[in-house]
């Protein structure tokens, strides 16, 4: 029944499956910090993942194999991550003085005060947070759950691809350990940064909310790079391969960055303008001193400036490898180009270091 994110481990590949392609990366540390030992990436077919939903575990498995191979990493321990819409977290009070055993007991006993679904259908972790400050007596733990054949999916594509999982993250939670490794590039307060994290992928686009490094807010919404690539199939007849290929490496007609590009990113602020207002709405906030972007489609030029222009709001466009150092198997040119595409996938490779 446990077993869903907080498994203890060593060396593990961050393995970021999206709706579109499989990441990779192996990371490394020394005195001088996190070094990225290797890194593949490889496009899954269309249909195999959808919605965050693995539909064809034997194509991701595949791509998992191809993206390993062109890696060349030698770990075979991976950590995946589930989206945040598939996860119930809430945060609950225990008596301090038990044992992670005597807890895991408690819980299991009565976690159905606290999931709405059949306790054989989920996976249930947890991890204590730490003291309440007025009664250290009582612990606050963190209560995570998700359907179980989520996690079995993601276990049984990973099998395919010739791995076994070690971890099962959350993606929130792996974009909150990078947080660490790029909050010093943005200009913040001393006193409790607010940071948005806005995630923008093919299919979906998610923001987490950080209060001093901790997620206090995520929300998820079906908005992505999808859109754009339909939208160039649609006005200039292309296959969705076709689409999907020019609009990384260009070559349209002259009219699509009036009628086509600066539309859809008009239409992205408006989406991240609509998520922070929600956050709003359901927190004691009324701002956020920074937005980071991450998400492949973040990296459209002039995105981030648009945003921060728009929104008055400092956005930067996340790179965690910024400091890092990189092993010969690495092409820095190419890591570079795909940065703001890596944040979850370096999140999980960092479970290596837990």
């Amino acid at each position: 029944m446990f077993g869903l994110f907080n498994n203890k481990t060593s060396a593990v590949l961050g393995v970021d499956i999206s709706s579109t392609s499989v990441k990779v990366l192996e990371l490394g540390r020394g005195s001088g910090g996190y070094r990225i030992e290797a890194y593949g990436e490889e496009p899954l077919p269309p249909g195999a993942v959808v919605e965050n939903n693995i539909q064809e575990p034997e194509a991701v498995g595949e791509a998992i194999k191809r993206a390993v191979s062109k890696s060349r990493s030698n770990v075979k321990n991976a950590a995946v991550a589930v989206s945040g819409s598939a996860v119930i977290t809430k945060t609950i009070e225990m008596d301090s003085s038990l044992s992670d055993d005597e807890m895991e007991t408690q819980i299991a006993v009565e976690a159905d005060q606290y999931i709405p679904y059949a306790l054989d259908e989920v996976a249930i972790d947890f991890e204590v947070l730490g003291l309440k400050e007025n009664n250290p007596e009582r612990a606050e733990v963190l209560l995570a759950a998700c359907r179980r054949d989520n996690v079995d999916m993601r276990e049984e594509a990973l099998g395919l691809g010739g791995l076994k999982a070690k971890v099962v993250d959350v993606e929130a939670f792996a974009m909150e350990r990078v947080y660490e490794l790029v909050s010093d590039m943005l200009e913040l307060p001393e006193e409790d940064p607010v940071v948005a994290i806005v995630d923008i992928g093919a299919s979906s686009t998610s923001i987490s909310v950080l209060s001093n490094g901790q997620t206090i807010y995520t929300r998820e919404q079906l908005f992505g790079g999808r859109q754009l690539t339909d939208e160039i199939q649609r006005r200039y007849g292309l296959s969705p391969e076709e689409a999907e290929k020019s609009k990384r490496e260009g070559g349209l007609p002259d009219d699509f960055e009036p009628e086509v590009l600066e539309p859809f990113k008009e239409a992205i602020v408006q989406q991240v303008s609509r998520s922070l207002q929600f956050f709003y709405s359901s927190s004691q906030y009324n701002d956020v001193d920074a937005i980071l972007m991450a998400g492949g489609t973040s990296s459209i030029p002039g995105l981030a400036a648009l945003i921060q222009d728009k929104l008055g709001t400092q956005a930067l466009l996340a790179n965690p490898f910024a400091k890092m150092a990189l092993s010969g198997k690495v092409d820095a040119g190419q890591l570079t180009g795909t940065a703001p595409a890596l944040m979850i996938a370096c999140g999980l490779a960092m479970r290596s270091f837990d």
